[in-house]
């Protein structure tokens, strides 16, 4: 079933470059994580804040991703995201970073999380009704 995709937009910082002049390869996934955090309130109604009141946290099994073209100070970002599949306790985002003002992809991968409860740590099952949430948003 193909997911709603939801857009969050990023500046490039200043702190975000490396000594080649362009974005550090570590800070892509900060732009990931800041583009779902804000997603998960505005596009899901379903806050990061909202699972840690349940007890609940997510925690990043894998990630990958694959570097298209470079990305330089004063850019502005695209972060794209989507749920490509639940499983009981994981679910895994697919995501590009494009870039605003020529609408290339710049990076894109996909991101593994498993439901975690903050109590003990282990992987949690997604709760129906959190299921049900994310899943309504569909293409």
């Amino acid at each position: 079933m193909p997911y709603k995709r939801f857009d969050s937009e990023l500046s490039v910082r200043p702190d975000d470059i490396d000594m080649n002049n362009h974005v550090h390869t570590s800070r892509y996934f900060d732009y990931y994580l800041a583009a779902r955090y804000d997603q998960m309130t505005r596009c899901y109604g379903v806050s990061m804040e909202k699972f840690m009141e349940n007890g609940w946290t997510w925690y990043v099994r894998s990630y990958t991703m694959e570097f298209k073209r470079p990305v330089r100070l004063g850019e502005t970002l695209i972060v794209r995201t989507w749920l490509e599949k639940f499983d009981r306790t994981d679910v895994s985002v697919g995501f590009q970073i494009i870039k605003k003002e020529t609408g290339k992809v710049a990076v894109e991968g996909m991101v593994q999380n498993a439901m975690v409860s903050i109590a003990n740590g282990r992987p949690q099952s997604i709760p129906d009704w959190i299921i049900t949430e994310y899943t309504k948003h569909v293409e």
